[in-house]
């Protein structure tokens, strides 16, 4: 289901392209995740402007590597560290509303990331919250479809993307 999900977003993309809209902007994301007995548990971040739940994402920087950016990414939103893998696992669009009140589309590519440690403090620590959800909570409480789905599916065997 996930792929054909993608798949249509990419169509879309490139239908939206063929009349001119702008390309889509790639952002980098983050699943946090780690083992909680026999349970996996996703952490969660809030934006920084509505207050939705979020996986901590952002833009690359310079000659960063995509997996690298995630980290860091998750490192400044969440205070999160640990194994990030080098391969994404999925990706998903969404509308970024610019102050101006235009829109950009964005991709975004997903990189799990298994959490070894949660710092006490953060770089945005007092703009965020930061909460663990089993993978069902989390699904429920993003606001886009194919990540939603994206999160189901992962934990079903997270260490499956690190081999």
């Amino acid at each position: 289901m996930l792929m054909r999900q993608t798949t249509r977003n990419h169509l879309v993309d490139r239908i939206r392209r063929l009349f001119g809209g702008l390309p889509c902007r790639v952002q980098v994301a983050a699943l946090p995740w780690r083992k909680n007995g026999d349970d996996v548990e996703v952490l969660l971040v809030t934006s920084r402007d509505t207050g939705r739940w979020v996986l901590p994402k952002g833009w690359p920087e310079g000659q960063e590597d995509l997996y690298m950016a995630a980290a860091r990414e998750a490192a400044e939103e969440a205070g999160v560290d640990g194994t990030i893998s080098r391969f994404e696992i999925g990706r998903y669009f969404y509308d970024k509303l610019r102050p101006s009140g235009m829109e950009w589309r964005c991709e975004v590519l997903v990189f799990p990331l298994e959490v070894d440690r949660l710092a006490e403090k953060w770089p945005e620590k007092k703009r965020r919250k930061r909460e663990w959800f089993s993978p069902a909570d989390a699904a429920k409480r993003v606001r886009e479809a194919d990540l939603a789905e994206l999160i189901a599916q992962f934990c079903v065997n997270p260490r499956k993307s690190f081999s």
